[in-house]
């Protein structure tokens, strides 16, 4: 019997139903981050992320969505102290980073790097609170320097230290380029932080709870995000859309493109979201951050090949709900903030590990190891046939 009908009978035996990728089954409840996909809105702890762009700094962001609510002015000033103390890395660690291979790539480095923290802190006390306050601390203070570092190190070049004196995202632009931002760039790198820094139970943040569920150590725990982040399908889209609007050349083409790519079937990068029907709310922002961006350092003409294509895609495409989302504008953003391409994702990760401790933190709140159950569709039972026995085509 195939296996499709005895995977068949054995869900009308038991009626379970398979829905594959979990599509639309919850997996938890959360108070951290709420879509509504039909409005396009997103929120954190209750707080428009558009409100939060304009007025909140990511480290505010970061300890209201893993504390819950918005830190005091003495809070928030201890948090950003104690970040701010715990931005270098031990040499041992800077040291691994240097055996690593030069071609490999950022992703592969910062997971490594991020589970090599629980050989220095993990203690597996997550059930002290000071433990857990230090471990993010520590996570969201050092991520940032892993990845500047390795960017630095494949070049052949010392790391370089973080310099007190700046803010966290100013700091992380300077490790990285070597010099000091712009005020106005940092700034936008901070709100470009706030915007990735949630989005409810996407690849790597159930992961991250899969992780936590075991009781394991969160460095761990974001090591294992990290992993789901670099997979094609959940991280690197914004890398595609550059490629993809480098093909198009110029806005005249932008159309002759679309319809090519919808007769042909192929996938248009940047476009469609499994949770919104509208444009993404931080597609919205990222454009607005973008033009904000070129009105001070200068023009970029992938932008207006952006906003061809999706002038394009409006007729074509809007009324089956498919839109703008985080990646279509991110990288043009990037691109002008002079971070290289292949490190976009370990900038998301950068961001989203707040959301990954958030949910951590949740996860043991009111914890249950993640069991799924599955429908099984292999063979039925058979009887032992010895090796002799055994035809290249059976054995295949």
């Amino acid at each position: 019997m195939a296996q499709q009908q005895l995977a068949e009978l054995r869900h009308a035996r038991t009626g379970i139903e398979l829905r594959p990728g979990l599509d639309g089954v919850p997996a938890t409840q959360s108070a951290i981050c709420d879509i509504d996909g039909e409005q396009g809105l997103l929120t954190y702890r209750g707080y428009p992320v558009s409100e939060l762009a304009a007025n909140s700094s990511f480290l505010e962001t970061a300890y209201l969505l893993i504390w819950g609510e918005l830190p005091t002015r003495d809070q928030l000033t201890a948090f950003e102290q104690e970040v701010q103390m715990h931005r270098r890395m031990s040499f041992r660690v800077r040291d691994m980073m240097k055996c690593f291979p030069a071609t490999g790539h950022p992703m592969d480095a910062l997971q490594s790097s991020a589970a090599s923290l629980g050989l220095f802190y993990s203690r597996r006390a997550i059930d002290d609170p000071q433990y857990i306050y230090d471990a993010v601390v520590r996570l969201i203070a050092k991520i940032p320097t892993m990845v500047a570092a390795f960017q630095l190190i494949r070049k052949g070049q010392d790391p370089i230290q973080p310099r007190d004196d700046l803010a966290y995202s100013a700091n992380f632009l300077y490790m990285l380029t070597e010099r000091e931002p712009d005020p106005l760039a940092a700034r936008i790198f901070d709100r470009c932080l706030i915007l990735h820094a949630e989005h409810s139970l996407n690849a790597s943040t159930f992961s991250a709870r899969v992780t936590a569920s075991t009781l394991t150590d969160p460095y761990a725990v974001v090591a294992s995000a990290v992993g789901t982040l670099a997979g094609p399908l959940h991280g690197g889209a914004n890398e595609d859309v550059l490629t993809m609007l480098e093909q198009i050349g110029s806005s005249e083409n932008a159309e002759a493109y679309l319809d090519e790519a919808m007769t042909e079937k192929r996938k248009i990068m940047g476009f469609g979201h499994r949770e919104y029907r509208v444009k993404d709310p931080r597609a919205v922002i990222l454009q607005s951050l973008a033009e904000e961006m070129f009105a001070r350092f200068g023009h970029d003409h992938l932008y207006d090949v952006a906003r061809g294509l999706e002038l394009a895609a409006e007729s074509r495409l809007g009324a089956k709900g498919i839109f703008p989302n985080v990646d279509f504008y991110s990288g043009l953003v990037y691109r002008k903030l002079g971070i290289p391409r292949d490190l976009f994702t370990p900038v998301f990760a950068i961001s989203r590990v707040a959301g990954w401790l958030a949910h951590w933190r949740e996860q043991l709140g009111a914890n249950r190891i993640f069991r799924p159950s599955q429908i099984y569709s292999g063979s039925g039972p058979r009887a032992w046939t010895p090796i002799h026995e055994r035809s290249p085509a059976s054995a295949a």
